[in-house]
């Protein structure tokens, strides 16, 4: 059975980078979509990126342009790069995922419901 978890979180002050990591075990990450989510304190979760099993990206509104997804097979590992923090960024962030045919768009817009999910790790970005 696929679990991920999430790692890289922390403090960072705005306008810095972090570097978030989900490592799987338990199977390959070979096949398996992943899709990296957030959840502000008081809001509803939001995609902010997902990366397909060939290695094609999607970035939304909440990413694009400061994001950087990718993922290392032979690390079972999936990264998210993310520069020029803004506190807005600050939340949980999840990565899940799927062997699912639908498409890292439909993922991103969370219109499917992923199977497996990381317990995520905290973002906080503060002066």
């Amino acid at each position: 059975q696929l679990e991920l978890v999430e790692s890289g979180g922390g403090l960072v002050q705005p306008g810095g980078s972090l570097r978030l990591s989900c490592v799987a075990s338990g199977r390959s990450l070979e096949g398996w979509k992943i899709g990296w989510f957030r959840q502000a304190p008081g809001k509803e979760r939001e995609g902010v990126s997902c990366i397909s099993t060939g290695g094609g990206t999607h970035y939304t509104h909440a990413a694009k342009g400061r994001f950087t997804i990718s993922r290392d097979n032979a690390k079972n590992t999936v990264y998210l790069d993310m520069s020029g923090l803004t506190p807005e960024d600050t939340a949980v962030y999840y990565c899940a995922a799927t062997r699912a045919l639908f498409s890292i768009q439909t993922i991103c817009a969370q219109l499917y419901g992923m199977p497996v999910w990381g317990k995520g790790t905290l973002v906080t970005v503060s002066s």
